[in-house]
């Protein structure tokens, strides 16, 4: 977990996962209905860079957030994995801006040990979690396990934005896949899994579990591909703007000489004192805080004026 440090790290490229399902096999059913799932996967990938501004405060460490790949399984053969450890099954209804509520839901899965060590840390604990783990949740713990629901419910929102405005609203959890109600073994889902980890400890998981079905609603825009691009500026738009920063102002100035005077001579001069200066054939030229180049003082129609000799080059860093 992210509190206990282990002897070896798993790496995210290390943990055996089958692949996704695209493409229906000779005999069986298609479990994928959406293709390459490359924008689900890209949905994925905003979320986690969310959780960890999410989840740093709640755990008081530093953590490293990833998306790993996307795999469609059997929620039968899903459960399996978790070969009877304790799991807090939390499910998040799906409702979309301007509809009523839906039977479309999309469960968190949390590992039983982080749920426990973050409930200890909510209460001022390290982190630890009792050498031999309960078989259930306190009414304690499901309140933590609906609280970090809220905390990924939020920014899980924020990450189907691009797609469709889509709120996340945490429900009971269970610690047994068999007490979801409305969830077949049969059912295809897709699993997409966030890892945290804090230095070289042994990382968490995180998943966020969609049934195929609940994702039909949403097969336009998931299918559609993932175009990462700069919007062109509209000419006219750009041209206005070019006309308005051409006609900004800047001051210009000349220092045409700085004399140094010694306090005692300071404190004596007096009405009629001269001070004398002297400078050279140039001068520096200013523009606001910074220099232009030089030039050599002179007159033009009548007023004291600078002739441009020189003009500085100017590098792109001074621009940034």
């Amino acid at each position: 977990m992210v509190n206990s440090t282990a002897t070896e790290t798993i790496e995210r490229r290390e943990r055996p996962r089958a692949p996704a399902e695209h493409t229906a096999s000779l005999g069986g059913a298609n479990l994928n209905p959406f293709g390459d799932l490359h924008t689900l996967q890209h949905l994925s990938a905003r979320l986690a860079r969310s959780l960890r501004t999410v989840f740093e405060p709640v755990l008081r460490t530093s953590l490293r957030t990833w998306a790993e790949p996307i795999v469609v399984q059997r929620f039968a053969d899903y459960s399996a994995e978790r070969d009877g450890a304790l799991t807090a099954w939390l499910p998040l209804a799906m409702t979309t801006a301007g509809a009523s509520a839906s039977d479309c839901r999309v469960l968190a899965v949390l590992d039983g040990g982080f749920v426990v060590e973050t409930l200890d840390l909510f209460f001022g604990g390290n982190g630890d979690r009792p050498r031999v783990m309960p078989s259930e949740f306190t009414p304690a713990a499901e309140a933590m396990i609906r609280r970090l629901g809220q905390m990924v419910a939020d920014p899980l929102s924020r990450a189907w934005e691009p797609l469709a405005r889509v709120a996340f609203t945490p429900g009971h959890p269970e610690a047994s896949p068999a007490m979801l109600q409305g969830v077949d073994g049969d059912d295809a889902m897709i699993v997409t899994r966030f890892g945290l980890a804090a230095g070289d400890r042994e990382p968490v998981f995180i998943d966020l579990v969609y049934p195929v079905a609940a994702l039909k609603p949403f097969a336009p825009t998931l299918t559609g591909k993932v175009v990462g691009r700069t919007a062109t500026a509209e000419p006219k738009w750009r041209a206005g703007l070019t006309r308005a920063a051409m006609n900004v102002k800047f001051p210009v100035r000349s220092v045409l000489a700085e004399p140094t005077i010694a306090l005692t001579t300071l404190m004596e001069l007096k009405v009629g004192d001269v001070i004398p200066v002297s400078f050279g054939a140039d001068v520096p030229v200013m523009v606001g805080g910074d220099r232009l180049g030089t030039g050599t003082v002179g007159t033009s129609n009548g007023y004291a004026a600078i002739r441009i000799t020189q003009i500085d080059r100017l590098d792109e860093e001074d621009f940034q």
